[in-house]
């Protein structure tokens, strides 16, 4: 996942930008960068934050920005952004925020035209770049935008920043947010909404599926229309949004605590309280809390002054150790106690099994694991979430295959592991448990997180969970 700001304004903006973008700093873990346009010049930062938060990286200058009223922000997942680009079109920058999952073929496509790619990544062609060129095989932007609305499998959206505004064009399903913003000096565009409080801003709406607008000091002009499909990602409410955000209109919060409180109405377990692994899992436990009316407690705290981000190191092993040495045990709390845990979902397993294995030597009597989506059984195609080098990465993927006794887990294998009631689910989840060292393991059904969003489930994607999405 990634995350980007944009402002366009009748004064400075610059500000505005830097801590707007660094509102997204949860969603990025690589790459940050910002351009801005000052009247006469473009001019672009980028930096890594894989040894740094954004603030430090990019306070120092600031000053060489000033003056600007037009800008542009990402915190990337992976990418080196914005890309600065000088073409028929004009002088532009670009951010994207999504993944390019046929990439491969939009490049093979330019380079038979004998066009050429200047930026890399991880030695691959910038996916940024190559949205910059489909903007550039337009004869307007409006054509550029189509094109990439055409041309993309998985998801994109983005913003484009030119001498008289910004493009902001949505994901053709509407798969990551864009949210509009306005203040008494001009407006901006976001991921998370998040951004805009304490900046001085107010929510306008979301823009809709393949929707584009053109945001100048003037006022907004709709590019392109709302598609009639959408399928916004579900993880938004359950994992990575914030909890102060709001998408379509639903705080993600609140989605977290009507979770927890269906995963309470079909849980009858004796457990002396209940807690949530910080930070994701916090608003669903207390969400069932309230719902069972039992104690809410912290038998974890989290150590982030000098360990930030457990996702930070590019190394899985590294990420491990991370995650575990900043997850701090409280013995006041874990001797001798019944703990009912809330996570927001379990990807590769081995986090939450150093979690156990930590209580059960802080002397705690029983562990009970309830998660707030369905078993990740598909991993995701659309974004960077579930997404990886094996299917095999993902702790479900491996059970079944364990169980099936056969690394061809075709389609007719997989689904009945995806319905709750089946006998194959609950074998699952016996040996799920018993791996991770848990007296009891429960996930929640796939009809109750799309009840606690609030979005019918034919405008969310489920694809991690039964497969059903647009592709």
């Amino acid at each position: 996942m990634s995350g980007f700001f944009g402002c366009v304004s009748r004064k400075d903006c610059v500000a505005d930008v830097f801590y707007g973008t660094d509102y997204h700093s949860h969603l990025g873990t690589k790459r940050a960068g910002m351009a801005f346009y000052n009247g006469v010049d473009f001019n672009r930062s980028i930096h890594s934050l894989e040894s740094a938060y954004f603030r430090n990286k990019f306070e120092p200058e600031l000053d060489r920005f000033s003056g600007s009223t037009l800008g542009i922000g990402i915190i990337s997942d992976m990418e080196s952004q914005p890309i600065t680009v000088t073409s028929h079109l004009g002088r532009f920058a670009v951010v994207v925020v999504g993944r390019l999952d046929n990439l491969d073929e939009i490049v093979a496509r330019f380079l038979e035209e004998r066009k050429h790619f200047a930026e890399l990544s991880s030695s691959t062609v910038n996916p940024t770049e190559a949205v910059a060129m489909l903007i550039n095989s337009g004869n307007t932007f409006r054509e550029g935008i189509e094109n990439v609305y055409n041309t993309v499998k998985g998801s994109c959206s983005f913003l484009v920043l030119t001498e008289t505004g910004i493009y902001a064009a949505r994901d053709k399903y509407g798969r990551t947010p864009i949210v509009l913003g306005k203040n008494e000096f001009g407006y901006v565009v976001a991921s998370e909404s998040s951004s805009f409080t304490n900046l001085g801003y107010s929510i306008v709406r979301d823009l809709g599926p393949r929707e584009a607008l053109h945001i100048t000091r003037d006022g907004i002009t709709r590019i392109t229309e709302p598609g009639c499909k959408k399928q916004i990602c579900s993880f938004l409410w359950v994992y990575y949004g914030y909890p102060s955000s709001y998408y379509e209109g639903i705080n993600v919060e609140d989605a977290r605590y009507r979770c927890g409180a269906a995963i309470a109405a079909n849980d009858d377990v004796e457990v002396d309280y209940a807690a949530g692994i910080p930070d994701s899992g916090v608003g669903h436990a207390i969400g069932y809390s309230n719902a069972r009316h039992i104690p809410y407690k912290r038998p974890f705290v989290k150590y982030t002054p000098t360990w930030p981000r457990s996702f930070m190191p590019q190394n899985q092993s590294m990420r491990d150790l991370v995650a575990k040495m900043k997850l701090l045990p409280n013995e006041a709390f874990t001797r001798d106690a019944k703990i009912l845990f809330l996570d927001d979902s379990i990807v590769r397993g081995t986090q939450l099994k150093d979690n156990v294995v930590k209580l059960r030597e802080c002397g705690v009597k029983e562990v009970h694991m309830r998660i707030a989506c369905p078993p990740l059984v598909y991993p995701c195609v659309f974004l960077n979430f579930s997404s990886s080098r094996s299917n095999f990465d993902l702790f479900t993927r491996r059970v079944i295959r364990d169980l099936e006794g056969t690394s061809d887990l075709t389609e007719e294998i997989l689904k009945p592991y995806t319905d709750p009631d089946s006998d194959k689910y609950k074998k699952m989840l016996e040996v799920m448990a018993q791996h991770l060292q848990l007296d009891s393991l429960k996930f929640q059904r796939l009809e109750d997180i799309v009840k606690a969003i609030g979005l019918p489930k034919e405008e969310l994607c489920t694809h991690c969970w039964d497969n059903s999405s647009y592709m």
